[in-house]
């Protein structure tokens, strides 16, 4: 990855973000935490801009999230059955992604932009729960931005010592999902419970 920033710089930057955010597992923390540390000269012979880092950053994250926001929307629970065994998400997934999206609406995901793991894959339920594009894209930007930026400046900071920075990003990242698994767990059970109790 190091290699082919270097290479291409802000090209690279964008089409990474891009398929970070349409749920292809690229880490967008090793991306950007990059970018930021070759802005700052951590790779000799590369002329990155921080601030062309974060803007290529932010739009590869915004028009990959469109891409998997029409991929929900108009290939609906099809597309989930398509990518769904590689995404780890099946109907039951689906299901509760579509109820927490008629819910919780643009917050699902301004707050899901804004966690790792979850992330990479709001868009898709979004558009399966036919979230209007408009509100879709303000959510969208408003959680992007404040990721991108904030990775890149960190990665800008540390210069040549990036990788300490996207080793706690990533260790952060497990400890969410494991957080997430453990919520989900306990709310499948709870839900279970109800469901067996006598009316």
């Amino acid at each position: 990855m190091q290699h082919l920033i270097s290479s291409y710089g802000y090209l690279a930057i964008f089409v990474l973000m891009v398929a970070e955010s349409a749920c292809i597992p690229v880490p967008s923390e090793l991306i950007m935490t990059l970018g930021g540390a070759l802005a700052a000269g951590a790779v000799p012979g590369t002329s990155l801009n921080l601030v062309g880092v974060i803007v290529a950053g932010t739009a590869g994250n915004v028009v990959g999230s469109y891409l998997a926001w029409a991929a929900g929307r108009f290939g609906g629970p099809a597309a989930v059955h398509r990518w769904g065994g590689w995404l780890r998400i099946g109907d039951r997934e689906l299901d509760r992604a579509t109820g927490w999206f008629v819910r919780y609406g643009p917050r699902a995901v301004l707050i899901g932009r804004l966690l790792p793991v979850v992330r990479t894959f709001i868009s898709l339920p979004a558009g399966v729960g036919r979230m209007k594009l408009g509100r879709f894209s303000v959510y969208t930007v408003a959680g992007c931005v404040p990721w991108s930026f904030g990775l890149a400046i960190g990665g800008y900071e540390l210069g040549r010592n990036w990788e300490k920075l996207a080793k706690n990003v990533e260790a952060a990242s497990i400890v969410v999902a494991a957080l997430i698994v453990v919520a989900a767990l306990a709310l499948f059970v709870r839900a279970r419970r109800r469901s067996r109790a006598p009316a």
